[in-house]
């Protein structure tokens, strides 16, 4: 196959709604289907809470459903025989699981969303670490080859003073006040009972505000946690998120568990200063791009690294983030299955 061959490629994703991996499986098909033929598997229920993956891909990206939970191998095998794909990349573990089994002559790939968390990523013909960490959880009896992907990203416009004065104003934040941002789902990977404990401790810090922008599961609690601070509030999930990292003066990630976490990225695209635990692909974008980072789950540590931003507000900074840009990731992505290919 010539290197310039347009590619047939499968993503296959069996999981609901859009949160991280889906939309990263998005810029995937999309930046692709330009230039190769791209077909998108899902679960003929993917759509959560009225959201799905589907809803954000090209036109030119094919859809197929299979069934969710019977007969989906069945139904995957025929489809993958009649599209007949040079590659069928999977995301997450019950695609990959389920790919594995087909009897299908295509190279086949995963990309480690989270880690290695099951035996069938070692009948994969190439694995996809968007980490360091992750790679040193790849078996060392691997048969396939591995990459080391940058987790795309696609650069967000720039804003004019007085759209970042109009975003302040709706988030009722006033001129001398300090907007500190939590931006990903309630939920307990993402350690938002550890930044609010540690940041009820600072209260001598009244133009401080904290401000949460997102859902899930433990909302409740993290606001019985924050009841009687006034400082901090809870807005919800904000479709220009994007836009708000230039108007957040700091952007805390403190969670127990992150792979890559895509919220760090996109705040360094705006500029945002941020504050992460030391855990996962939060420390290596940290070391790689700046930032402080905090003992994970360290709550003393965290405070102390909250006020030492406050007194001494960190300058925006904006790194140079191109490797991740989804054009330029894309072709490494592209040459990898390539590679993969020339090895089968």
């Amino acid at each position: 196959m010539a290197t310039s061959a347009p590619l047939n490629i499968v993503h296959v994703i069996l999981s609901r709604g859009f949160a991280g991996s889906e939309r990263s499986t998005t810029e995937s098909c999309n930046q692709q289907c330009k230039d190769h033929r791209v077909t998108l598997m899902v679960r003929s229920d993917h759509r959560k809470k009225g959201k799905s993956i589907v809803d954000h891909v090209d036109s030119k990206v094919a859809v197929i459903e299979v069934p969710a939970h019977f007969f989906t191998r069945r139904n995957m095998q025929r489809a993958l025989r009649e599209i007949k794909p040079d590659i069928i990349h999977c995301h997450l573990r019950r695609g990959t699981r389920l790919v594995a089994k087909t009897r299908i002559d295509a190279a086949k790939l995963s990309t480690l969303h989270i880690t290695v968390n099951g035996p069938h990523f070692s009948d994969m013909d190439g694995l996809i670490a968007n980490a360091r960490w992750q790679l040193d959880d790849i078996p060392a009896d691997f048969k396939g080859l591995v990459f080391k992907a940058n987790n795309s990203l696609i650069p967000h416009r720039r804003l004019d003073q007085f759209e970042i004065a109009q975003l302040k104003h709706g988030l009722e934040i006033n001129s001398g006040e300090m907007l500190i941002a939590a931006v990903g789902r309630y939920k307990p990977s993402k350690a938002w009972d550890t930044l609010i404990n540690a940041f009820v401790q600072l209260k001598q810090y009244d133009n401080a505000r904290l401000l949460f922008f997102g859902a899930g599961s433990l909302e409740k609690n993290l606001k019985a946690l924050a009841e009687g601070d006034p400082r901090i509030r809870f807005v919800g999930f904000r479709d220009d998120i994007k836009d708000l990292y230039q108007v957040f003066d700091l952007v805390v990630c403190p969670s127990r568990f992150e792979p890559l976490p895509r919220v760090m990225l996109e705040a360094m695209d705006g500029g945002a200063p941020l504050i992460a635990s030391d855990i996962g692909g939060c420390v290596e974008l940290i070391e790689d791009y700046g930032g402080v980072s905090f003992k994970v789950d360290d709550v003393e540590d965290l405070t102390d690294k909250l006020a030492q931003c406050i007194e001494n507000p960190p300058p925006r900074h904006r790194p140079d983030l191109s490797a991740h840009y989804v054009e330029n990731a894309n072709q490494a992505m592209v040459e990898f299955y390539r590679r993969v290919l020339a090895t089968k």
